[in-house]
Formats: structure tokens, C-alpha cells, sequence
């Protein structure tokens, strides 16, 4: 933990907003969803659940938007090692938090607290692709200037691209980066489960894809790299930097579409062209908030998403592991005969109400957890 030190509030402001939406806003907002039968409110719900294979919906975009902040935050943070001789020092940091990263995914999605092997799950969790995908940006940070760091990362995705095309398919069952999850991980990978008589089984409806797509995790977390590169770079001429985060953003997204002409966009996968369209969205989406925060000063109606965006590790994974509906229950167990069928969405708003305060709490006493 530490006390809050100077930050660029725009970078806060994002990645506080994609917080809220996984652990606030969609959740209730489904919740809600199945009680009212509504033609454009199934429309909302649509956009806010994932595209079922090929397609890029807005609820798709909160991954890649959590890795792209994860980068864009790299380079002020690793500014006084990029200059030192031993690189020791920060390697021993990158190393614990792609452990403690590591470990939060087991934790989340892994089945790590069910103490059962059979039901351990090695790689399967938004956190482990950060881990990995901050792990590889954080060698080409250190170890190469910017324009190397640029074709380093295009090399990634070309290496990404090569097997995906020549050596399969881009069908559920048939592409290369599912082939070698299976593979490599085996009965540890999500979505395995085990019959009658002790024998492992693929899932048949799972196909999220993580150690191959791990070069595009890393694309992604580079993206952010580089924006925040940029941001960093044109701290005194601000509206300058703005208009360039916005043309970079142009150009990503114009060569992601023009990709995906043969190589569909595809999150499950992660692949090159999803990587090219999310990180053009995500750009678009930090030239609009420097815009407004650090240029224009249009903060005050933003500030609130702070208190998300600062412990953004703390919201996530007590969001996704820690359920506080009991403790919602406990105190409003009478409202259930009165309100019916909406008392779950009561249960499920009130959970995440209670992760709210925590998180205001901590931001109030300036206490930031940081890995």
C-alpha cells in the first residue's frame, strides 16, 4: 500500500470507468435486463455481453481497455529504470506482480481456493493476461529505444499471425491458438470437466484462447505503452497531444478494419485484427478523456470514476471473488415478499454498492494498493 502521489487523472478517470462497468454497471444493468421485457433495453443487453465468436461488441472492449491502461501507466512508472545500469532492481518488481497477477487469476477464475486439483484452472483470467502481457512490454520497455520498441511489437503480431493462417483455421475448434491450449494445458485448462468415472473432457463451449494469444496480450499492453509514451512525451503541449493520440487512434482503427478483411476480429482469440480495432478504440477513447481532463479541465463530473480507477486490482478481484449479497440479504430480507422478483436485482445492486463504499473509504483515507 501507499499514499496517493501525483498521477495523470485522465489515465485514472479510464480505467476507473472500465471498473465501474464490470463491477457496478453491467452486472445490474443484466440483472435488470431479465426482469423487464423491452425491445431496446434487450438491445443495451446486447452490447454489454460478449460477441458469441467472430464481432466486436462494446462489453468485448473492457478487456483489452484494462490491458491497454495497464501499459499506458508503464512509462511513468518505469522511467528512472529505463536510465539505470542494473536492471535488477525493476526486474525483481516486474517479476512479484507477474507472480502476484498470476496468483489473483487462480484466485478469480482458477478455482485456486477450492483446494481441489482437479478443479485448478492454470491460465484462464484477465489478470493472467496482464501479467503476460505486462511481462513482454516490460523487457521491450527496458531494453529498447521507441522506434525498436514499435517494430518489436509488430513482429509480435506478425509471429501471432504466421501459424493462426498457415497452420488452421479461425473456426472455434480449428484454430491454432485453441490447438495449443489444449495441448499445453490440458486438464488444467478452463472449461475441462471431469465425468463419472474420473476421466477429463474439453469442454465443448469454451474456446478463450491465452498462451498463443499471449504475444497479442502483449501487443495490446504495448499499445497502451506507447500512448502513454506520448502523453508523458507532451506534458507541456497538451492539445498537441490530444490531436495525436487521436490521429494514432485513426490509423489503428482504419488498418484493424482493412485486417480484418481476411482475418476476422475475434476476442476469444485475441486475434491480430481484434488487437488492431480494440487498441484503436482504446486510443480513441484515451484522446477523448486527455481531452477532457487534462486539456479542457472538464473533470469535476468525472472525478467520482477516481475512487474505481485508483485501486482498480482491489474493485476487480474483490468484485469478481468476494460476494457481499449475504450481507445485503442479512439487512433487507423483509423487502423480499414486497418487491418479488426484482429483490435480486436489489441483492445484486446492493453488492456492488457495498464494494463501492469500500473502495470510497480507502480513496478518502488516500490508501492505494499497488502490486
Amino acid at each position: 500500500m501507499q499514499t496517493q502521489h501525483k498521477r495523470i487523472e485522465s489515465l485514472d478517470i479510464l480505467r476507473g470507468l472500465d471498473l465501474f462497468l464490470l463491477v457496478f454497471f453491467q452486472p445490474v444493468l443484466m440483472q435488470i435486463c431479465s426482469r423487464v421485457d423491452a425491445p431496446w433495453l434487450n438491445t443495451i443487453a446486447t452490447w454489454f455481453s460478449h460477441a458469441e465468436w467472430e464481432g466486436l461488441h462494446l462489453w468485448d472492449m473492457v478487456m483489452p481497455l484494462f490491458l491497454f491502461m495497464a501499459g499506458a501507466s508503464m512509462p511513468f512508472a518505469f522511467s528512472k529504470y529505463q536510465v539505470s545500469e542494473s536492471k535488477w532492481p525493476i526486474y525483481r518488481k516486474i517479476l512479484k506482480r507477474f507472480l502476484i497477477l498470476f496468483i489473483l487469476g487462480m484466485v478469480v477464475q482458477g478455482n485456486l481456493l477450492s483446494f481441489d486439483p482437479h478443479q485448478f484452472r492454470f491460465y484462464s483470467n484477465t489478470l493472467q493476461a496482464i501479467a503476460s502481457g505486462y511481462l513482454i512490454a516490460s523487457i521491450l520497455l527496458l531494453h529498447l529505444g521507441f522506434r525498436s520498441q514499435v517494430i518489436a511489437t509488430c513482429l509480435l503480431m506478425f509471429i501471432y499471425w504466421i501459424p493462426m493462417h498457415f497452420c488452421g483455421d479461425y473456426s472455434a475448434e480449428g484454430n491454432f491458438a485453441e490447438m495449443v491450449d489444449r495441448e499445453v494445458l490440458g486438464q488444467w485448462r478452463d472449461g475441462v470437466y471431469w465425468d463419472e468415472i474420473g476421466q477429463w473432457h474439453f469442454a465443448p463451449w469454451y474456446h478463450y484462447t491465452w498462451i498463443w494469444s499471449s504475444l497479442t496480450f502483449g501487443v495490446t499492453v504495448m499499445l497502451g505503452v506507447f500512448a502513454g509514451q506520448v502523453i508523458k512525451s507532451g506534458s507541456h503541449m497538451r492539445k498537441l497531444t490530444a490531436i495525436r493520440l487521436s490521429v494514432v487512434a485513426l490509423v489503428l482503427l482504419t488498418l484493424g478494419y482493412l485486417h480484418s478483411i481476411h482475418t476476422p476480429v475475434n476476442k476469444h482469440i485475441w486475434t491480430t485484427s481484434m488487437t488492431l480495432i480494440s487498441g484503436g478504440w482504446c486510443w480513441a477513447l484515451m484522446a477523448l478523456f486527455y481531452w477532457m481532463i487534462d486539456v479542457m479541465k472538464w473533470n469535476t463530473p468525472w472525478q467520482w470514476l477516481k475512487i474505481y480507477g485508483t485501486n482498480s486490482i482491489v474493485a476487480y478481484v474483490l468484485g469478481q471473488v468476494v460476494s457481499f449479497r449475504s450481507v445485503v440479504h442479512s439487512f433487507s430480507y423483509g423487502l423480499q415478499p414486497i418487491m418479488g422478483d426484482w429483490y435480486n436485482v436489489w441483492l445484486v445492486f446492493g453488492n456492488y454498492l457495498i464494494l463501492f463504499f469500500i473502495l470510497l473509504i480507502m480513496y478518502r483515507a488516500k490508501v492505494f494498493v499497488k502490486i
